[in-house]
């Protein structure tokens, strides 16, 4: 139950960042964030133990032979029950904002924000500094019971540790961070409009590249250490360093162990990942501890052998120029759904076959800028497209084309990880003994603690699976073998 609506301003300012950071091995599950979010419990024979691995006897979990992925029967309830309500709640959760934006607009709430933004200043910053935080913080308040709920699921489910106390300082920290680059977005995009009527939604989307690189190199340095603890590897645990090390020099590449970061997931939550993030300088590695407690060396070892996958394949900067296209298509539509959106009443179906009126332009009263749009006036007291009392327009149609371009983001997503998950059989092989089987142990203590669906809606795949589904890995673990065939695997020669 992802807040759409925050996730939205996030994507309006500075794009797409669920494609380009953050591409982690954990399984799909939609309290995610990025739209992640089925098969058939097994009726076989519980499977039989094997003798630990070294390491295995550190994590007090016992490794078993898989052969498909199995849950005890009460587990399986709860992790098919857990998977169906985040479902639900992705659904409702995103029409619930689009409600309260068409209730923002109803209720002219925005006019009132700009009139008094107007009144505070005559500087178009200053006015965007009033405005902006006025009406994201109004659609942060009147969305919050998505976020409890969220977090009361999780706490009621054992995913999540964290104090009620705790989650609220992180979600206050969120939002002030939302807030000031909201703000700053919001004017950058109208200025761009006051400028260039026509033209608004290239230039601002050229804009949006420098700043989408921006966030995201800058995101695990300033952004991610608001709210977790990162500390290297090395310091942490030498010696999985120096196993990972073995395992980036068979892979022929240099990832040196400045690059590999220790999180504190524990302290607020039980689930496992690891995940990939950062651009240039700030690209990094980085294992929760949790994860470590979970798995012994040589699963650890298949896990960054993934995350080596996401880094190798550079499905960053590859899911950044997805981003960028999707931006772009993204803010044409919008220029071109804008302006009868904000028409008034009746005037949708002749609006629609031509956003650029003819008209020469002419000065909005208040605004000081030109109008395309004269006839918007009269619908919900906004003026004209440039008018600061459009935003929740805006934002309502970058909710709905983002969620009717969910399936497509979700399928590039999992297209990666199903790479990532290649690439980490064919670097562990001839590192780790049966290295199919140890990917294959890793993916069912993922499931596992992080109660992945094991027969989830086939929507809810198609719509928020940002991974293929824990059976689908475990199954593809124990079946590729290209080595076996003679063949040469595709990634690591």
């Amino acid at each position: 139950m992802k807040r759409p609506v925050k996730r939205l301003l996030l994507i309006l300012a500075f794009a797409a960042c669920a494609l380009c950071t953050g591409a982690a091995i954990k399984p799909a599950t939609p309290h995610d964030a990025a739209a992640e979010l089925p098969q058939a419990p097994s009726s076989g024979p519980a499977s039989q133990p094997q003798q630990n691995t070294p390491g295995a006897a550190s994590t007090g979990r016992e490794v078993k032979n898989v052969t498909e992925y199995t849950l005890p029967p009460t587990l399986w309830r709860k992790a098919h029950r857990l998977g169906q309500i985040f479902f639900w709640g992705a659904l409702i959760g995103t029409l619930y904002s689009w409600l309260i934006l068409l209730l923002i607009l109803k209720w002219r709430l925005a006019p009132k924000y700009r009139d008094w933004a107007e009144k505070a200043s005559q500087v178009k910053f200053l006015q965007a500094a009033v405005f902006a935080p006025l009406l994201l913080l109004t659609v942060a308040l009147l969305t919050i019971p998505l976020d409890v709920a969220q977090h009361w699921i999780s706490r009621r489910f054992g995913l999540s540790i964290q104090s009620w106390g705790s989650w609220s300082w992180d979600w206050a920290k969120q939002e002030i961070f939302l807030l000031v680059a909201g703000t700053f977005l919001v004017w950058i995009l109208y200025s761009v409009i006051r400028r260039s009527p026509r033209r608004w939604w290239f230039y601002f989307w050229l804009i949006s590249l420098p700043l989408m690189a921006f966030l995201v190199f800058v995101q695990p340095v300033v952004v991610d250490p608001m709210f977790h603890t990162f500390v290297p590897l090395e310091q942490k645990d030498p010696a999985l360093v120096t196993r990972l090390e073995d395992l980036v020099h068979h892979a022929g590449q240099n990832i040196p162990p400045n690059r590999m970061y220790w999180m504190d997931a524990g302290a607020k939550t039980t689930e496992l990942n690891a995940y990939v993030t950062g651009i240039g300088a700030s690209q990094r590695i980085v294992v929760w501890n949790t994860t470590i407690r979970a798995m012994d060396a040589p699963q650890i070892v298949f896990v960054v052998g993934h995350e080596m996958g996401h880094y190798v394949l550079h499905h960053i900067w590859k899911g950044m120029a997805v981003g960028a296209v999707g931006l772009f298509i993204l803010f044409y539509l919008i220029f071109w759904m804008i302006g009868p959106l904000l028409r008034r009443p009746g005037g949708w179906p002749r609006a629609l076959r031509r956003a650029e009126t003819t008209e020469a332009p002419r000065r909005s009263p208040g605004t000081g800028m030109a109008s395309r749009h004269t006839e918007i006036a009269t619908r919900w007291e906004i003026r004209s497209v440039g008018d600061w009392a459009s935003l929740p327009a805006f934002l309502l149609l970058v909710s709905v084309l983002s969620f009717i371009a969910t399936p497509i983001a979700s399928a590039v997503s999992r297209y990666f990880e199903h790479q990532a998950d290649q690439y980490g059989l064919e670097v562990t092989h001839g590192v780790t003994p049966d290295s199919g089987e140890v990917a294959a142990q890793s993916f069912e203590i993922l499931g596992e603690v992080d109660l992945s669906d094991p027969r989830p809606n086939p929507v809810d795949v198609f719509l928020f699976y940002s991974h293929p589904p824990i059976p689908d890995r475990i199954r593809f673990a124990l079946t590729y073998a290209p080595w076996s065939n003679g063949r040469n695997p595709q990634f690591v020669k």
